[in-house]
């Protein structure tokens, strides 16, 4: 993601090149494969399902870690996705290079900063004692 935001950064009066279009395609890839594990984890795992299974979801919205792992997480991942498959679409659109390049940079980064803020990092109430890794 990363990559495809710089090199949409970068781009200015640039030729959306197959490059780019490659990148868009390999992000996808990604995320999707991402979203494939992550839904697995979440019906298999402790943390999603089985926390609405066990409390009921009255119980797991009202403890903010539980509401977290069982629904915030994976709302924010889902929506970013969305955003990915969005920005993707943008590059494929009958627009001028510059305005692809723009499209894509701002749906791109628009799901990265909810990536971000839907990762229960250690500094954060909810991934506190967690650790890095």
């Amino acid at each position: 993601m990363l990559v495809a935001i710089f090199k949409s950064l970068a781009a200015g009066n640039q030729p959306f090149t197959s490059g780019d279009q490659k990148i868009g395609l390999f992000l996808i890839i990604v995320a999707d494969l991402m979203l494939l594990v992550g839904l697995y984890l979440w019906f298999t795992g402790p943390r999603g399902y089985n926390l609405i299974e066990e409390n009921g979801m009255p119980g797991v919205m009202k403890n903010n870690t539980f509401r977290f792992f069982a629904v915030e997480h994976q709302v924010g991942m889902l929506l970013s996705i969305i955003l990915i498959h969005i920005g993707k679409a943008q590059g494929k659109r009958n627009l001028t290079d510059k305005s692809k390049h723009r499209r894509t940079l701002i749906f791109y980064f628009l799901a990265l900063l909810i990536i971000l803020a839907s990762i229960p990092w250690p500094f954060r109430e909810i991934g506190e004692g967690r650790g890095w890794i």
